[in-house]
């Protein structure tokens, strides 16, 4: 069941119905000011910050769902509606929403009158935009009394959710003409007010929730909207918003637009105040200034789609296959670019107060963007760098304003150190810029501790390196990838536990998925390392690399498929000594992915494995059987019911390891088959089972062993969208980025007849076209450039500036 459409043309989906099965968002903004949006107008804004910085309130987890948000009310005549139909759930004679690329546009209809919500956040400022367009369809005119709403977050999302004792009293604003002023705690020590403002002169206001809601009212049916007027309140403590209030009449097919903004503005401490206790608004002043007409507006909406007019133009496919065509080209690139900005820390799963920026997270993300926007590709890696400490391990998780994050000893979560490599890897193949490797880094933002990157990722690596257990495969910590594997925190005793602090204190558990990772990325710091002029230190990691690779294949091997790890005690997990969770998805698409095996016939059986066991009609389960009683030795894993999250439920995230995995193999239907399975585009049809957005990846689906198999959860935010887009762009198509040059490479279904792919590298334009005459799944036949047949595979890297002309024969 579809609850919307995809349109293609205009680069919208296109929502049909309010009652989606959850709320169906958008993200609005690309710089430092950012909005959430659902279908019906839901959501809420912040800047830079989602915790430290939060503009608006949302209330998670509450009911009725999705309440709070950027609203718009008409009164006609005592008929109380919305354009987007919440929050009072009034029906509409007509309703669509459009999300695009950066903006979201509301429709609705009720009685004659037509209202559309325009929402965007414009390139260059930190303000949301809202164009409400009010046209009277009828032959008589219609007078109406229309409100906006938004109700002001303390700023502290987590001291707003809780210090009640105080914040009761702290909101203040001020009140100029149309522009609501929330300085709440500007006068002790904040440098940053909020401002929301119309330009078009009020009939009354109000900035008080109590007035405006009722003190038993609420945004459903707020006492202000019922009485057809604000009462001009001023918010001393309590809950402070911004409400405006407009008593219009349209003429017979008259049309008028209001246009709001939700800015943020931020003065130097010098320029406070103007006079005791009176912000100084002259930067607001300037904001308003800049969004006060229909042109002014229209122009920024164009600059907005001009600039992923350029993104997107990155990479463009034509393969004939429209739903694969929507999501590299459009909808995977955008999700990309928004967990780019997002980490995940914002979303209608995450509250922004406890993830902040992830270090695995946003090194993985890299992986999905570094294509569209290399230059701020170099910032992310350099500002996740900063966060890393000497001894190569990070902060698992750190606040983007502070840098800082939650670490205690001996409680690492050791894969981290390897993504910084992965990441910085993926750069340098991008962008051959080798001057990052020379940027002068702080350890834990201490300049005085600072080194080039390069010895950044050496100690990444030798971290790895140095942190081996029993079994010569890598130390998991806290836990790896899969952070609700805890090895090494729990006895298996009842009342016992036990926290490991080094290498030689204690049982140690050890990760087989580590040890792929260190295999794959380990040798892209050895190929650094090459290409930086160090041979000798090159040689020295292959050979630590080896020793670990032989490791994976003797005590990671239980004889039809990898293992996953070896407990504190020394047990195997992910064994068929073990009575459940007797096979991971994880270590076979890292290893095999590493290319472990893949000489020895383990590389073939590990899949083969995967797909008797692990697969599904909607994806790859995390593993099998599922656990069904808690297990102190494995910790939060085996928390979850059968079917969740970790707990043997769909992880679309790692799914397209296994299929870059059969794509190492050559096995091209078998990776198109498990990338279909997780894309959006190609399970819009069971959107009443999937329940999440049907244009962006969610992070889980529950699987098999769960009552409500197929249905998503966590979408959005999630390294799915960048190991994803990985997988579709560089193993299937096969267009990849190396050190040397772009690499062609394609693993297709050997139903495809070919394909081609417009790709913007190092400054030139290549037009790639790939042809498919034998219908083979792998295999170069023959490239030419510009006409001239070149021997192997990788293309000759061409001037900036320049466009070539390539042709890729399979065979």
């Amino acid at each position: 069941m579809k609850f919307g459409h995809f349109d293609d043309a205009h680069r919208e989906y296109v929502i049909d119905t309010p009652r989606t099965p959850l709320p169906w968002i958008n993200y609005l903004g690309s710089e430092d000011f950012f909005s959430l949006v659902s279908n019906t107008g839901g959501g809420y804004s912040f800047y830079r910050d989602a915790r430290l910085r939060r503009i608006t309130r949302y209330r998670y987890n509450n009911s009725p769902l999705d309440m709070d948000g950027h609203r718009i009310y008409i009164n006609d005549g005592g008929t109380i509606w919305n354009p987007g139909w919440q929050p009072t759930k009034t029906e509409l004679d007509s309703y669509s929403c459009r999300h695009g690329l950066g903006y979201t546009i509301l429709t609705g209809e009720k009685n004659g009158i037509r209202a559309q919500q325009e929402l965007f956040v414009p390139r260059g400022d930190a303000c949301e935009i809202d164009r409400l367009t009010l046209e009277n369809k009828t032959d008589a005119p219609r007078t109406l009394d229309v409100f906006s709403y938004v109700e002001f977050c303390l700023w502290d999302a987590m001291d707003d959710s809780s210090n009640f004792q105080r914040n009761f009293s702290t909101g203040e604003v001020e009140v100029v003409g149309s522009a609501i002023y929330h300085k709440t705690e500007y006068r002790e020590r904040r440098d940053h007010y909020a401002v929301f403002w119309a330009n078009t002169p009020v009939t009354s206001f109000d900035t008080s929730r109590d007035a405006f809601c009722g003190v038993y009212g609420g945004p459903a049916e707020p006492e202000a909207v019922k009485a057809g007027h604000c009462s001009n309140s001023v918010a001393h403590g309590w809950a402070p918003v911004g409400a405006h209030h407009f008593h219009l009449t349209l003429e017979a097919g008259e049309t008028k637009t209001i246009l709001f903004g939700l800015g943020y503005i931020e003065n130097p401490v010098a320029e406070k105040f103007t006079a005791p206790g009176v912000i100084n608004k002259a930067r607001a002043e300037a904001m308003i200034a800049r969004y006060a007409t229909d042109a002014q507006v229209d122009e920024a909406r164009k600059a907005l789609a001009a600039h992923w007019d350029d993104l997107l133009s990155a990479l463009q496919l034509d393969s004939g296959d429209e739903k694969l065509d929507r999501m590299v080209n459009l909808w995977h690139q955008y999700q990309c670019m928004v967990t780019f900005n997002m980490s995940r820390s914002a979303s209608y799963y995450e509250s922004g107060i406890g993830r902040g920026m992830g270090f695995r997270d946003s090194c993985q993300d890299l992986l999905g963007f570094v294509h569209m926007i290399p230059e701020r590709a170099r910032s992310r890696i350099l500002d996740i760098a900063a966060t890393q400490f000497e001894d190569g391990s990070a902060y698992h998780q750190y606040q983007p304003l502070t840098k800082k994050g939650n670490r205690d000893v001996g409680t690492g979560f050791n894969d981290d150190p390897l993504w910084l490599i992965a990441g910085t890897a993926a750069y340098l193949r991008e962008t051959g810029d080798y001057s990052i490797l020379d940027e002068s880094v702080a350890f834990d933002n201490d300049e005085s501790k600072a080194q080039p990157l390069m010895e950044h990722l050496r100690r990444s690596f030798n971290f790895t390196r140095t942190h081996l257990g029993p079994h010569g495969l890598p130390l998991i910590g806290r836990a790896d990838w899969n952070d609700c594997l805890n090895l090494n925190c729990f006895s298996e005793h009842p009342g016992e536990s036990f926290q490991i602090t080094g290498p030689s204190e204690g049982p140690v558990a050890e990760s087989v998925f580590i040890a792929g990772m260190f295999v794959k990325y380990g040798e892209e710091y050895a190929d650094l390392c090459g290409h930086r002029g160090l041979p000798d230190e090159a040689a020295d990691a292959r050979a630590a690399i080896a020793q670990v690779e032989q490791a994976a294949l003797t005590a990671g091997w239980d004889g039809a498929w990898f293992r996953r790890a070896y407990d504190a005690f020394g047990k195997p997990v992910g064994s068929k000594e073990c009575d459940e969770g007797q096979i991971f998805i994880e270590p076979q698409g890292m290893c095999v992915m590493a290319g472990i095996g893949k000489e020895t016939g383990q590389a073939e059986q590990a899949l083969k494995s995967v797909e008797e066991r692990l697969d599904t009609k909607y994806g790859v389960v995390l593993l099998q059987p599922a656990y069904t009683t808690y297990r102190l030795n494995l910790g939060e894993i085996s928390s979850y019911p059968p079917g969740y999250k970790e707990n043997a439920g769909i992880f679309c995230h790692n799914n397209p390891w296994i299929s870059c995995a059969e794509t190492v193999l050559g096995h091209g239907d078998r990776a198109f088959e498990v990338y279909k399975k997780t894309c959006p585009a190609y399970i819009e049809d069971i959107s009443d089972i999937h329940r999440t957005e049907p244009y962006v990846y969610s992070q889980m689906v529950a699987g098999k062993d769960a009552p409500t198999f197929g249905e998503a959860k966590n979408s959005w935010l999630t390294g799915t969208a960048a190991w994803t887009f990985f997988n579709v762009s560089q193993y299937i198509l096969g267009v990849q980025p190396t050190l040397d040059g772009l690499k062609i490479d394609p693993c297709i279904p050997h139903t495809l007849p070919g394909f081609t792919v417009t790709r913007r590298y190092r400054g030139a334009v290549y037009h790639i076209r790939v042809e498919n005459p034998a219908a083979v799944q792998k295999g170069v036949k023959r490239v030419t450039v510009n006409g001239k047949t070149i021997e192997g595979n990788v293309l000759p890297l061409a001037p900036a500036g320049e466009t070539v002309e390539v042709t890729v024969v399979m065979g």
